[in-house]
Formats: C-alpha cells, sequence, structure tokens
C-alpha cells in the first residue's frame, strides 16, 4: 500500500454546523473531533490536515447524564507549589459557557502542532446565533 500525500489546495473542505441543545456534550464533541480531523473522508491520513470546518451553536445548552452538573470537575495549575485549581462545570458555565465544549473536543484532537492546528477549525458559540452565514454550513445530523 503506498500513502497518500494530498496538497491543501487539492483538498474539499466544507463547513458544517451542529445545534448542540438537548445533546449529550460528549457526543457532540466526539462528531466534531471526527469532522475536525477527517476521519469521515477517504483521503484521511493522520499526520495531515483533510478535515472540514465546525460550527457549533447553543453549546451552553449540552446536556451531561446523571450528576455530573455538581460532580465533574475541571482542574488547572499555576505552575507554583500548592497551585492547584478545581472547579464544577456549574462554576465553569457561569464563567464561560462555551468552555466545556471547548475542553471536551480539545481532549479528543492529538496532542502537538497538528492538533492545536486542527483546533482552530471549530467556532463554538453559547447562544444560537453565529457569524459564519456567508460560508453557508450545513447542518449535520
Amino acid at each position: 500500500m503506498k500513502t497518500i500525500f494530498v496538497k491543501p489546495a487539492e483538498v474539499e473542505r466544507k463547513w458544517y454546523l451542529i445545534d448542540a441543545s438537548g445533546k449529550r456534550l460528549g457526543r457532540v464533541a466526539s462528531d466534531v473531533a471526527m469532522l475536525i480531523r477527517g476521519k469521515h473522508k477517504a483521503l484521511y491520513t493522520p499526520h495531515q490536515e483533510v478535515g472540514d470546518y465546525v460550527v457549533i451553536i447553543n453549546a451552553a445548552k449540552a446536556e451531561l447524564t446523571g450528576n455530573k452538573e455538581q460532580s465533574k470537575m475541571y482542574y488547572r495549575h499555576s505552575g507554583y507549589p500548592g497551585g492547584l485549581t478545581a472547579e464544577t462545570y456549574n462554576q465553569v458555565m457561569a464563567k464561560k459557557p462555551t468552555s466545556p465544549m471547548e475542553k471536551a473536543i480539545r481532549g479528543m484532537l492529538p496532542k502537538g502542532p497538528l492538533g492545536r492546528k486542527l483546533f482552530k477549525n471549530v467556532k463554538v458559540y453559547a447562544g444560537d446565533r453565529h457569524p459564519h452565514s456567508a460560508q453557508k454550513p450545513i447542518e449535520f445530523n
């Protein structure tokens, strides 16, 4: 078998629109990671950017199952001794409603330069408005 090398100009990249209201946060994030990565295309290669662009609306209305709204924790460390900060899902949503969706998607992408580049192809919005209507995004089910 030969490895497919696709030139960036040859890749046809579409825009998809996903409405996250009433859907599970992790399910939406895994679908988005697949679209960004390009795994749904025949031209997929793991080391190239062949995926599509994704616009997510109503990210603040995505749901969690069970008791996760009170018990799910997000951690970050300042780098100093004793600098661990922990916040619940509800506290994070009060500050920045798009953050849990962004963190879930980022965690499903490869770590390193390719993952950082791919994450720029996701646009997450808490409400139902987005400024990407000129790209004519296709609804993704």
